[in-house]
């Protein structure tokens, strides 16, 4: 499941005009884990010609127009939002973003001026919870926070019905998928015509 994951990010990412990079990962087990091997994806856009990183901490596609370099973790457990005590239960989630998760990536871009940037399903939806959750990110280095939600309408927005994406499983199976209306810009609300028509 988490090769579908970064690949539903990866395509993301490319359409947004980001170069996209894998850091190499090894499922051996005992052996000790590479620089670089937290890391789930390294962007850079040659485009950006200025860094301007956005202070708030939840992100849309609007947010990248001044993001020329950042790592990226992707966690696609999709059954759950993400809330401060689950950062607590697994802290692994953070160690894309940690010191020496920067260092690999500072030496591979030739630049320390790098975001970190985390995928997740979904954040509590307001209140205190909220707040908690976004202080935890940011004490955790955290620039920017992009839902599953926001990646997967923006990949459909963008998907032409007209276009053969031969290249591309993902957005060859979204393209057919909208084409018979199964999605449509705006919304992901898969199948929900034919539960409706089932009740």
């Amino acid at each position: 499941m988490a090769a579908v994951n970064e690949l539903i990010v990866r395509e993301y990412f490319e359409m947004l005009g980001y170069l996209v990079s894998q850091p190499r990962k090894s499922a051996t087990s005992g052996k000790s884990r590479m620089p670089g091997e937290d890391i789930d994806l390294l962007i850079s856009n040659p485009r950006v010609k200025e860094d301007l990183i956005p202070e708030h901490v939840i992100w849309t596609s609007d947010d990248f127009s001044g993001v020329a370099r950042a790592v990226v973790g992707v966690r696609g457990w999709h059954t759950d939002r993400f809330y401060m005590s689950t950062f607590e239960k697994t802290p692994e989630i953070f160690r894309f973003a940690d010191s020496e998760s920067i260092r690999f990536a500072s030496k591979f871009f030739g630049s320390d001026a790098i975001a970190r940037i985390l995928c997740l399903p979904r954040l509590p939806a307001s209140g205190e919870l909220k707040d908690k959750t976004i202080a935890a990110l940011r004490a955790r280095g955290i620039h920017g926070v992009i839902s599953f939600e926001t990646i997967l309408s923006d990949l459909v927005s963008g998907i032409d019905v007209r276009k053969n994406y031969e290249r591309s499983d993902l957005l060859q199976v979204m393209r057919i998928l909208k084409n018979y209306q199964f999605l449509s810009n705006g919304q992901m609300d898969l199948f929900s015509s034919r539960r409706r028509k089932a009740n």
